[in-house]
């Protein structure tokens, strides 16, 4: 991206930004929550409407000067309920912490339960975790995998829990969960119980919009939970959607604002409305369909050589692999051996985890940022060989050299586009 005045006016910063610039274009991305953005979601990132204060809602709004605030943030709202089909959407969430905490104050007393996935087992701080300060104000408990080496959710498990503990929402969603939930008994166990079905779908909000995996209103889900970046390919941001009930949209606006946060970034509501239309393409649906496919050619690499993917594998568009149990190395050397060679990813802990969360047994990796590459299976099957080379010879700098020589190799193949539609 031309960076012309910020290189005449600070050499610092642009130091930085063609760094970056140079690392991604050389470099795998394989963090499952990261991506590309196209050209022209960044140019709406840096537009004029980063100027511009808006609190309220379209037609709504407590400044004046908004003709065309309302018309971007509109454009971004209907959008979003086509491509996830839905009748309400708010799309002023600053990103998916701040969507959640939103949810919850909308649809919670303080005090009031959650039912969320255990983290250890691949559910998400914000669901919960006792560092987090919304565990300060509402009561969650927890289900978990049946069995990690198939990656079933005990469902016997979490009907009980429910029934037990009568939560006032039942959260389906992850961040480290690497197969498909069923969104139907998740409906079914919160009719019982009277409880609200949210789905945080940050991970694979941009497969739903694909149509390469199911979308849980579909099945009956009140409200889903979303980031705007990760697979569905847009800007840094969140997005709460309500399948049905005004009068759930109604309480989530009022918790986004003037709730839980002040005037939206309208620079970024126009990246979202961008990307949003990107993703109504025939190519997004290709794209969205080929993630899976590039996931499933990673596992089978990574089956072949004996190593353990929590819940047996994929259904989705990442992997969580215990590194520690099946080659003795941590999650964090794991981490740092692959970047020397230009791979990128997490370390990350495995269910019951027996390490430390800084220094765990698993590495979680992901295939939507090399598929906005281009790469297909081959290449996939050819990142994961790369992987496993470099994981088996850890600590030979003669060795990374070679492989990252490969790796750069491929990601010259396969620059990252400007264009995605």
């Amino acid at each position: 991206m031309d960076y012309e005045f910020i290189e005449k006016q600070d050499r610092e910063v642009f130091g930085a930004l063609t760094g970056e610039e140079e690392r991604e274009a050389k470099g795998l991305e394989l963090i499952p929550s990261e991506n590309y953005v196209s050209r022209a979601v960044r140019e709406a990132n840096g537009s004029v409407f980063t100027n511009k204060y808006a609190e309220g809602y379209p037609g709504k709004r407590y400044y004046g000067g908004q003709e065309f605030t309302d018309m971007i943030e509109t454009i971004a709202i209907e959008r979003a309920k086509k491509l996830f089909n839905c009748e309400y959407a708010n799309v002023q969430s600053l990103s998916g912490a701040p969507a959640n905490s939103a949810m919850y104050f909308a649809l919670l007393e303080p005090g009031e339960t959650v039912l969320g996935m255990d983290l250890g087992h691949g559910g998400h701080l914000t669901h919960g975790h006792p560092t987090t300060s919304i565990n300060k104000v509402f009561n969650f408990v927890r289900y978990k995998m049946k069995d990690v080496n198939t990656g079933e959710i005990d469902y016997d498990h979490l009907r009980q829990v429910a029934l037990e503990h009568k939560p006032k929402v039942i959260l389906a969603g992850f961040s480290a969960y690497s197969r498909e939930l069923d969104y139907a008994k998740f409906v079914e166990i919160a009719k019982e119980v009277g409880a609200y079905t949210v789905a945080d779908m940050a991970h694979i909000a941009g497969l739903i919009a694909g149509g390469a995996v199911r979308n849980p209103f579909d099945d009956g889900f009140d409200v889903i939970t979303t980031t705007t970046h990760k697979t569905l390919r847009g800007p840094r941001g969140g997005m709460i959607l309500t399948r049905a009930s005004e009068d759930i949209a109604k309480k989530i606006n009022k918790t986004v604002f003037p709730g839980t946060q002040g005037g939206p970034h309208m620079n970024i509501i126009a990246g979202k409305a961008v990307a949003f239309g990107e993703a109504m393409s025939p190519k997004f649906k290709e794209y969205a369909l080929q993630i899976l496919k590039n996931a499933k050619a990673m596992e089978a690499v990574f089956h072949t050589a004996g190593i353990r993917m929590q819940g047996g594998g994929t259904s989705n568009h990442l992997i969580l692999a215990d590194v520690f149990g099946s080659l003795g190395i941590s999650g964090k050397e794991a981490e740092v051996a692959l970047d020397s060679i230009g791979i990128t990813l997490n370390k990350n802990m495995i269910a019951d985890e027996p390490r430390t969360a800084m220094d765990p047994s698993g590495i979680r990796f992901g295939t939507p940022a090399m598929t906005t590459r281009g790469m297909k299976e081959a290449e996939a099957t050819k990142v994961a060989e790369l992987m496993v080379a470099r994981l088996n010879d850890h600590t030979s700098e003669t060795k990374a050299q070679e492989l990252k020589a490969e790796v750069e190799t491929l990601c010259a193949k396969f620059p990252i586009p400007e264009v995605m539609v």
